[in-house]
């Protein structure tokens, strides 16, 4: 007889790949929000009946809603998500994506808060969209839109402290020079759920996507908080491996990415900003291309289990292999390829996390032995899978993040660290986030 936990498991890879969970939320998201209003002192029954959401979303309890997983040493990161023993999961139950967005839109008005109350102050309804205007009207690649709109959100007191980092080459200490990173301070968030700080992040990579019509790929998500209970879901959001009680929260990508021109305009914008939040905040954005579904579900198998092959994948997909070779030959990749990929970001994640030998994590990603996972890791990265993992512990050992003061010029002041330099010259400022919700 079968497994009924993995027939479950399989369906739930199914709906993913094919999209049918894209447009629902996580029950927990909802109670999130609700516990945001009622510690503003706003009556959730009203607003759950006016989106058409059940009142017993308002009657479940919200304490207990994520379990903090035990850190050895306060300098050392966990490990990610798949490299521990899970926390507790929470209820598998789902709303629509449009009655969670007209709950959300409805507290922003009657807080006049786009943050609803989860930053350091309120950030007022339409500082959003006005800083999306600032992004699109001026800015030629993602690289300028990044710091066009960390440097506007500087301009205000509320929500987190943003920077784009891009290690200079030929430095011994930087993480690699065809990584970047987004790194967000939301220490001064009243975030007890976390809510504020996924959907930060969310919505910096969701909108960076957008303003270059194509999904921007994560190697890793960091996160400061402990791993909470509906953690399963972050795969869902961010179809990235993701490592909590990091040092810093970030989101991690190929930093050949900040070189795509922004393509969009007012008109696109007057349609993105319409059908806020529920286009950025709501489900996968990995299902566009079978290059992105691919990638999702080699990553959803480890470390757990093998890479699916060729013919499993195409069978999840519904599609023949043959068809599925040529597909992502159109899009300039190949099934080799994206499984060396999905390895490589699960190694450096789960080197990043430091909880695991090495010899381990070779097995995990179905090496036959720990040479040839090294031999791998050097082809991927230039050095060992140890030296990266000691270098990703120094840096964490610095504890907070690294200052990130104001600049007196929003529209290019130059920060000092170096390592958050363009290597071209340009400087890069390090303001606040661009994750305010629209």
């Amino acid at each position: 007889m079968s497994d009924p936990g993995h027939l479950v498991m399989e369906l739930s890879i199914r709906q993913e790949a094919t999209g049918m969970l894209t447009r629902s939320v996580n029950a927990h998201h909802v109670r999130a929000v609700l516990l945001a209003a009622e510690r503003r002192g706003v009556a959730t029954g009203p607003l759950l009946a006016r989106a058409g959401l059940s009142p017993a979303l308002a009657e479940e309890p919200l304490k207990g809603e994520w379990t903090p997983a035990p850190i050895t040493a306060p300098a050392q990161a966990q490990a990610p998500v798949a490299a521990q023993a899970p926390a507790p999961a929470e209820s598998e139950a789902r709303v629509p994506a449009e009655q969670f967005g007209q709950l959300v839109r409805m507290l922003w008005a009657t807080l006049d808060d786009e943050l609803i109350g989860l930053g350091g102050a309120p950030s007022k309804v339409g500082t959003f969209a006005t800083m999306a205007h600032v992004v699109v009207h001026g800015s030629r690649d993602l690289r300028e839109a990044l710091r066009r709109a960390g440097a506007f959100y500087s301009l205000f007191p509320g929500g987190p402290r943003f920077r784009l980092v891009e290690p200079v080459a030929g430095l011994a200490w930087a993480d690699g020079v065809d990584e970047a990173r987004m790194e967000f301070d939301v220490s001064g968030y009243d975030d007890p759920l976390h809510f504020g700080a996924e959907s930060t992040v969310l919505v910096a990579h969701r909108f960076a996507g957008w303003l270059v019509r194509r999904r921007i790929g994560l190697r890793r998500v960091e996160f400061v908080h402990p791993e909470p209970r509906h953690a399963r879901e972050y795969a869902l959001l961010y179809g990235a491996p993701c490592v909590f009680g990091a040092a810093r929260t970030a989101a991690v990508f190929d930093r050949s990415d900040l070189d795509e021109p922004v393509l969009r305009d007012a008109a696109a914008l007057k349609v993105f900003l319409r059908r806020a939040p529920v286009d950025v905040l709501v489900g996968a954005d990995y299902g566009t291309t079978a290059t992105g579904r691919v990638r999702h579900l080699i990553g959803r198998s480890l470390p757990a289990g093998p890479v699916p092959t060729p013919e499993e994948l195409a069978g999840r997909l519904s599609v023949s292999p043959q068809t599925l070779r040529r597909q992502l030959a159109a899009e300039g990749t190949s099934y080799q390829r994206l499984r060396d990929q999905v390895r490589r970001d699960h190694a450096l994640a789960e080197l990043t996390g430091g909880r695991i030998s090495i010899e381990r994590l070779s097995r995990r990603l179905g090496f036959s032995e720990p040479s040839a996972f090294h031999r791998a890791f050097r082809r991927w990265t230039g050095e060992t899978p140890r030296a990266y993992q000691a270098r990703a512990r120094a840096r964490d050992t610095r504890g907070a993040p690294d200052p990130m003061p104001r600049t007196r010029d929003p529209w290019g002041a130059a920060d000092a660290t170096p390592r958050a330099r363009d290597p071209r010259g340009a400087p890069d400022p390090a303001p606040r986030a661009p994750g305010q919700q629209p």
